[in-house]
């Protein structure tokens, strides 16, 4: 698929073509969630790409900490970029920025793709996620899903996160869900909460479709 090697699993709506989306997986890896959810999107008229940035699925969280602990960072957002690259490439997205939703260390590196690469993404709707990097260069839209009380996000890096983005101008949206626990929105997980994934999930597609 991309010149670093790194494999991806991709659906197209039926019409033949349809705003591009790239799905960035947590560290459970590309699992038959993230696959489902790819063919979801396609379903409701987006192209959807999911890079297999592992190379494997985490078999639970302890692996999937492991998996990322091994991972090089280098190969892990070259692998993201050229994925974006190829996304954009494909004869069924239209011209013009991609979309993005990522679910954990996705939405990190689909945070930090909208700012470093800031023609390439439109708008991001990052599941428990957030990133450190000043957003000064961004032309995105952002969304956030976050679990009330989690104690995986750094609070203190979530205030200057939203504070980059209200410095930039930009649009955006924090729905925080309660009751619920980090990767609550991904099938297979221990955490997952059926209610509280399809709420979100609902948000995120009306999210996308503003720039469809």
């Amino acid at each position: 698929m991309t010149s670093h090697s790194t494999s991806a699993y991709a659906d197209a709506p039926k019409s033949g073509s349809g705003p591009g989306v790239l799905v960035l997986h947590s560290w459970f890896g590309l699992t038959d969630a993230v696959r489902d959810l790819c063919n979801s999107l396609a379903d409701e008229g987006f192209t959807a790409l999911a890079p297999d940035l592992f190379g494997e699925v985490a078999t639970d969280s302890a692996h999937g900490e492991q998996l990322l602990a091994e991972v090089d960072p280098n190969e892990l957002v070259a692998g993201v970029q050229s994925c974006a690259d190829a996304l954009r490439r494909m004869p069924a997205t239209p011209d013009g920025p991609i979309m993005v939703v990522g679910f954990s260390m996705g939405a990190s590196l689909g945070l930090w793709l909208s700012e470093r690469e800031p023609d390439t993404v439109s708008a991001v709707s990052a599941y428990y996620g957030t990133q450190s990097i000043d957003f000064t260069e961004t032309q995105s839209r952002y969304q956030f899903h976050l679990a009330e009380d989690d104690p995986m996000i750094d609070t203190d890096e979530l205030a200057l996160m939203e504070a980059s983005l209200g410095l930039a101008d930009r649009p955006i949206e924090i729905h925080r869900h309660r009751d619920v626990e980090h990767f609550f929105a991904e099938p297979g997980t221990p955490t997952y909460d059926a209610h509280a994934a399809t709420s979100a999930w609902n948000r995120t597609l009306e999210f996308l479709r503003r720039d469809g």
